[in-house]
Protein backbone atom coordinates (compact mmCIF):
# COMPACT_ATOMS: atom_id res chain seq x y z
CA UNK A 1 0.00 0.00 0.00
CA UNK A 2 1.73 3.22 -0.76
CA UNK A 3 0.32 5.38 1.75
CA UNK A 4 1.39 3.35 4.73
CA UNK A 5 5.14 2.21 2.49
CA UNK A 6 5.45 6.61 2.43
CA UNK A 7 4.84 7.13 5.64
CA UNK A 8 7.85 4.64 6.78
CA UNK A 9 10.05 5.85 4.25
CA UNK A 10 9.08 9.73 5.86
CA UNK A 11 8.59 8.34 9.93
CA UNK A 12 11.44 5.34 10.09
CA UNK A 13 11.07 2.15 10.66
CA UNK A 14 10.11 2.54 13.92
CA UNK A 15 7.50 4.30 13.49
CA UNK A 16 3.91 3.17 14.56
CA UNK A 17 0.96 2.92 11.94
CA UNK A 18 -2.29 2.38 12.69
CA UNK A 19 -5.22 1.89 9.99
CA UNK A 20 -8.83 2.64 10.65
CA UNK A 21 -10.77 0.73 8.58
CA UNK A 22 -14.32 1.85 8.90
CA UNK A 23 -15.92 -1.44 7.72
CA UNK A 24 -14.95 -2.50 4.31
CA UNK A 25 -16.02 -4.91 1.99
CA UNK A 26 -13.23 -5.51 0.21
CA UNK A 27 -9.47 -6.86 0.90
CA UNK A 28 -8.48 -3.63 2.70
CA UNK A 29 -7.79 -4.58 6.44
CA UNK A 30 -6.24 -7.85 4.97
CA UNK A 31 -3.40 -6.07 2.66
CA UNK A 32 -3.34 -3.59 5.74
CA UNK A 33 -2.83 -5.99 8.40
CA UNK A 34 0.38 -7.41 6.45
CA UNK A 35 2.24 -3.91 7.51
CA UNK A 36 0.09 -1.98 10.16
CA UNK A 37 -2.23 -2.11 13.05
CA UNK A 38 -5.22 -2.30 11.95
CA UNK A 39 -8.35 -1.25 13.69
CA UNK A 40 -12.28 -1.06 12.83
CA UNK A 41 -14.56 1.91 13.68
CA UNK A 42 -17.79 2.23 12.43
CA UNK A 43 -19.65 5.90 12.02
CA UNK A 44 -18.56 8.99 11.37
CA UNK A 45 -14.23 10.16 9.93
CA UNK A 46 -14.40 12.09 12.96
CA UNK A 47 -15.01 8.97 15.27
CA UNK A 48 -12.44 6.85 13.40
CA UNK A 49 -9.37 9.46 13.68
CA UNK A 50 -10.15 10.22 16.96
CA UNK A 51 -10.03 5.94 17.46
CA UNK A 52 -6.44 5.82 15.67
CA UNK A 53 -5.20 8.71 18.56
CA UNK A 54 -6.62 6.76 21.28
CA UNK A 55 -4.93 3.61 20.61
CA UNK A 56 -1.55 5.16 19.30
CA UNK A 57 1.26 5.30 21.98
CA UNK A 58 3.43 8.52 20.23
CA UNK A 59 3.45 12.25 21.35
CA UNK A 60 3.13 12.85 17.51
CA UNK A 61 -0.03 12.28 15.56
CA UNK A 62 -0.09 12.21 12.16
CA UNK A 63 -3.84 11.68 10.38
CA UNK A 64 -3.33 10.26 6.60
CA UNK A 65 -6.10 9.99 4.24
CA UNK A 66 -5.85 6.94 1.85
CA UNK A 67 -5.36 8.11 -1.18
CA UNK A 68 -2.51 10.65 0.38
CA UNK A 69 0.85 9.82 0.51
CA UNK A 70 3.69 12.17 2.48
CA UNK A 71 7.43 13.03 1.09
CA UNK A 72 10.47 11.11 2.83
CA UNK A 73 11.66 14.38 4.47
CA UNK A 74 8.38 14.75 6.58
CA UNK A 75 9.31 13.32 9.79
CA UNK A 76 12.49 15.46 9.83
CA UNK A 77 10.40 18.37 9.23
CA UNK A 78 7.53 17.64 11.49
CA UNK A 79 10.09 17.40 14.35
CA UNK A 80 11.39 20.57 13.47
CA UNK A 81 8.24 22.75 13.64
CA UNK A 82 7.36 20.80 16.68
CA UNK A 83 10.61 21.61 18.26
CA UNK A 84 8.44 24.56 19.35
CA UNK A 85 7.14 24.53 22.59
CA UNK A 86 4.37 27.23 21.39
CA UNK A 87 3.18 25.29 18.20
CA UNK A 88 0.74 22.61 18.33
CA UNK A 89 0.44 20.88 15.35
CA UNK A 90 0.53 21.83 11.27
CA UNK A 91 0.04 20.24 7.86
CA UNK A 92 1.86 19.54 5.00
CA UNK A 93 2.02 21.27 1.62
CA UNK A 94 -1.03 19.93 -0.77
CA UNK A 95 -0.02 18.52 -4.14
CA UNK A 96 -1.67 16.34 -6.32
CA UNK A 97 -0.42 12.64 -7.32
CA UNK A 98 0.34 12.35 -10.41
CA UNK A 99 2.57 15.87 -10.06
CA UNK A 100 0.73 18.46 -11.88
CA UNK A 101 2.71 19.95 -14.66
CA UNK A 102 3.08 24.43 -13.94
CA UNK A 103 0.28 26.48 -15.37
CA UNK A 104 -2.13 23.81 -15.81
CA UNK A 105 -5.60 23.56 -13.42
CA UNK A 106 -4.16 21.19 -11.09
CA UNK A 107 -1.06 23.53 -10.47
CA UNK A 108 -3.74 26.06 -9.89
CA UNK A 109 -5.30 24.22 -7.32
CA UNK A 110 -2.25 23.15 -5.50
CA UNK A 111 -1.42 27.02 -5.27
CA UNK A 112 -5.04 28.28 -4.03
CA UNK A 113 -5.06 25.52 -1.72
CA UNK A 114 -1.76 26.54 -0.20
CA UNK A 115 -2.55 29.92 -0.29
CA UNK A 116 -5.70 29.42 1.80
CA UNK A 117 -3.43 27.60 4.91
CA UNK A 118 -0.71 30.24 4.62
CA UNK A 119 -3.43 33.45 4.77
CA UNK A 120 -5.91 31.70 7.16
CA UNK A 121 -3.93 29.03 8.63
CA UNK A 122 -6.33 26.49 8.11
CA UNK A 123 -6.07 22.91 6.67
CA UNK A 124 -8.14 19.89 5.37
CA UNK A 125 -7.36 16.41 5.75
CA UNK A 126 -5.81 15.87 2.26
CA UNK A 127 -2.37 18.25 4.16
CA UNK A 128 -1.96 15.63 6.24
CA UNK A 129 -2.83 17.30 9.38
CA UNK A 130 -0.46 16.79 12.63
CA UNK A 131 -0.42 17.65 16.13
CA UNK A 132 1.59 16.54 19.79
CA UNK A 133 -0.83 14.32 21.31
CA UNK A 134 -1.28 16.39 24.55
CA UNK A 135 -2.43 19.19 22.24
CA UNK A 136 -4.43 16.89 20.50
CA UNK A 137 -6.65 15.65 23.17
CA UNK A 138 -6.31 19.14 24.74
CA UNK A 139 -8.44 20.60 21.94
CA UNK A 140 -10.81 17.69 22.22
CA UNK A 141 -9.47 15.67 19.09
CA UNK A 142 -12.08 15.31 15.97
CA UNK A 143 -15.50 16.14 16.57
CA UNK A 144 -17.47 13.76 15.56
CA UNK A 145 -19.62 15.18 12.26
CA UNK A 146 -20.12 13.79 8.90
CA UNK A 147 -18.34 16.66 6.97
CA UNK A 148 -15.76 19.17 7.95
CA UNK A 149 -14.13 17.70 10.90
CA UNK A 150 -10.71 18.61 9.81
CA UNK A 151 -11.31 22.21 9.64
CA UNK A 152 -13.68 22.35 12.68
CA UNK A 153 -10.33 20.45 14.39
CA UNK A 154 -7.53 22.75 13.06
CA UNK A 155 -9.99 25.87 14.47
CA UNK A 156 -9.83 24.25 18.05
CA UNK A 157 -5.96 23.54 17.68
CA UNK A 158 -5.31 27.00 16.69
CA UNK A 159 -6.76 28.33 19.98
CA UNK A 160 -3.88 26.37 21.89
CA UNK A 161 -1.03 27.16 19.90
CA UNK A 162 0.50 28.22 16.66
CA UNK A 163 -0.83 25.86 13.63
CA UNK A 164 2.31 25.61 11.25
CA UNK A 165 2.44 24.39 7.42
CA UNK A 166 5.85 22.47 6.50
CA UNK A 167 7.34 22.48 3.32
CA UNK A 168 6.80 18.69 3.01
CA UNK A 169 4.08 17.57 0.21
CA UNK A 170 1.37 15.17 1.25
CA UNK A 171 0.05 14.52 -2.47
CA UNK A 172 -3.51 13.22 -2.82
CA UNK A 173 -4.75 11.56 -5.92
CA UNK A 174 -6.20 13.51 -8.28
CA UNK A 175 -9.22 10.76 -8.84
CA UNK A 176 -11.76 12.51 -7.13
CA UNK A 177 -11.24 15.46 -9.31
CA UNK A 178 -10.91 13.11 -12.53
CA UNK A 179 -14.37 11.29 -11.92
CA UNK A 180 -17.14 13.98 -11.21
CA UNK A 181 -15.36 17.15 -12.69
CA UNK A 182 -12.79 19.49 -12.07
CA UNK A 183 -14.32 22.25 -12.25
CA UNK A 184 -17.60 20.96 -11.06
CA UNK A 185 -16.10 19.56 -8.11
CA UNK A 186 -13.85 22.59 -6.79
CA UNK A 187 -17.33 24.98 -7.41
CA UNK A 188 -19.22 22.45 -5.17
CA UNK A 189 -16.20 22.05 -2.51
CA UNK A 190 -16.44 25.99 -2.29
CA UNK A 191 -20.09 26.36 -2.24
CA UNK A 192 -20.07 23.42 0.97
CA UNK A 193 -17.57 25.73 2.36
CA UNK A 194 -18.97 28.78 2.56
CA UNK A 195 -22.08 27.35 3.69
CA UNK A 196 -20.51 25.88 6.67
CA UNK A 197 -18.82 29.22 7.42
CA UNK A 198 -22.04 30.63 7.37
CA UNK A 199 -23.05 28.38 10.23
CA UNK A 200 -24.84 25.59 7.63
CA UNK A 201 -24.47 22.00 9.99
CA UNK A 202 -22.25 19.36 8.83
CA UNK A 203 -25.02 17.17 8.90
CA UNK A 204 -27.10 19.10 6.57
CA UNK A 205 -24.23 19.91 4.15
CA UNK A 206 -23.57 16.15 4.21
CA UNK A 207 -26.96 15.46 2.60
CA UNK A 208 -25.35 17.87 -0.03
CA UNK A 209 -22.43 16.48 -0.70
CA UNK A 210 -24.07 12.91 -1.00
CA UNK A 211 -26.72 14.08 -3.43
CA UNK A 212 -23.67 16.38 -5.38
CA UNK A 213 -21.01 13.72 -5.24
CA UNK A 214 -18.44 16.49 -4.82
CA UNK A 215 -14.94 16.58 -3.13
CA UNK A 216 -13.91 18.92 0.00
Amino acid sequence: METIAAARAAYGDDCEILVVDGGSTDRTREVAARHARVILKTGGRGAQLNAGAERAAGNILVFLHADTSVEACSGREISDALSSSGVAGGCHRFRVQPPAARFTRYALLEVGVNLRTRIFRTATGDQAIFARRERFWEAGGFPDYPLFEDVTFVRRLRRIGRFERVDAAARTSRRRWEERGFWRTVAFHWILRTAFHFGVRPERLSTWYDRGSGVR
